[in-house]
């Protein structure tokens, strides 16, 4: 997994990365959006699937992992050929995306919000080639880009009312990496399914880390540092929560550091994780585990490649949700009977009521299409 190109740049400044700011999942007109010409379908030995990860790299136990194993799915099952490149820093983007266009990929998909500028400028000056953009949306699509985007508010709602259902001390957390959209609606989500807990059981708890309302709360700056994972955390157990959130990448592999300790001591704590089911991908942490807000993006970055392969090729945004399953809330696992069964048989119903539209979860993030 590491024989990946890498850039040596020094680490830069944060400032200007994702220029876009929260508008950037603003997709209007999407169905309307031009197509891409495709040219003659390339057969499987002759095309080659790329990706290009965030500073997180390919082994986060996230959604860069979980992209790139997508990838990996595709090189088996359609017979492509990949190749691929791992961001250490920000100023590694361009380059990184550059390697892979010159190395001749068909299609090159990039992960993360904060690729967005590097993903448009590099589509831009190439346009014969395709590429795919997971977490991000542009407000003027891009005829050789797919966004590949996700409504996470919506199985976050049902992580927040799962904590707040499970919490002994009643109050629970979430903090995010850095603040943007693609984390931010993940705590929208997680605030929401705890206040919709409190109004429909009477209940009072407590979630610390995010003030919806305010659009503000707890970020360690980075999806990095891991000692600020754990710092936070350890903040928010000495303030009585039992539950944590983190969306912060591999940063939440501090959050689980501070919960291990705590559950040795004595304690009755629990992880939620994002991205991936956390119960597979980061099994240090198995037997703290209470669930997973899960985007599936291994399986959208298979079918992306898949159909531009077949000269199918569209930027027309995927957008995952709970009525496609793009979004899910992740099995119990070894916390399945610490979940009381009549609050499972509340959580299946509030799925099935989002995803028919009865009950609608908003976040200033979620995607416009």
């Amino acid at each position: 997994m590491k024989n990946s190109l890498r850039a040596t740049f020094k680490r830069g400044s944060m400032a200007g990365v994702a220029t876009a700011g929260a508008a950037a999942l603003l997709l209007t007109g999407c169905g309307a959006a031009p197509t891409a010409s495709s040219s003659a379908t390339p057969s499987a030995s002759n095309y080659t699937g790329c990706i290009v990860s965030d500073s997180g790299g390919f082994d986060d136990q996230s959604f860069n992992q979980s992209s790139y194993e997508g990838l990996k799915k595709a090189e088996k099952d359609l017979g492509i050929k990949v190749n691929q490149a791992e961001s250490k820093t920000n100023n590694d983007f361009e380059p990184n995306l550059r390697a892979m266009v010159t190395a001749g990929c068909n299609l090159t998909v990039t992960v993360g919000f904060l690729l967005g500028d590097a993903t448009k400028a590099q589509a831009t000056a190439n346009p014969d080639k395709h590429f795919a953009i997971i977490d991000f949306g542009y407000e003027t699509p891009i005829s050789n880009v797919k966004p590949i985007i996700y409504d996470t508010a919506q199985a976050a709602f049902l992580a927040g009312y799962l904590a707040a259902g499970t919490t002994k001390t009643g109050t629970v957390a979430t903090f995010g990496g850095i603040k943007i959209p693609t984390v931010t609606i993940f705590m929208d989500g997680y605030a929401d399914g705890v206040k919709y807990y409190n109004e429909k059981n009477g209940k009072d708890v407590k979630v610390l880390g995010w003030d919806k309302a305010k659009q503000d709360g707890s970020f360690t700056g980075d999806f990095e540092k891991q000692d600020k994972g754990k710092q936070f955390t350890q903040n928010f157990l000495d303030q009585g929560a039992d539950i944590v959130m983190p969306v912060a990448g591999p940063v939440g592999k501090g959050a689980g550091a501070a919960l291990k300790e705590a559950k040795a001591a004595g304690k009755d704590v629990k992880l939620i994780w994002v991205d991936s089911d956390g119960f597979l991908t980061a099994p240090d942490y198995k037997d703290i585990m209470l669930s997973s807000v899960m985007k599936q993006m291994g399986e959208a970055v298979e079918t992306v490649v898949k159909e531009d392969k077949d000269g199918k090729f569209s930027n027309t945004p995927y957008v995952g949700t709970l009525a496609n399953d793009g979004v899910q809330l992740a099995p119990f696992h070894d916390m399945d009977s610490q979940v009381p069964a009549e609050l499972k048989t509340q959580l299946d119903q509030i799925k099935k009521d989002i995803a028919d539209g009865k009950l609608k979860v908003e976040s200033a993030a979620s995607p416009k299409v």
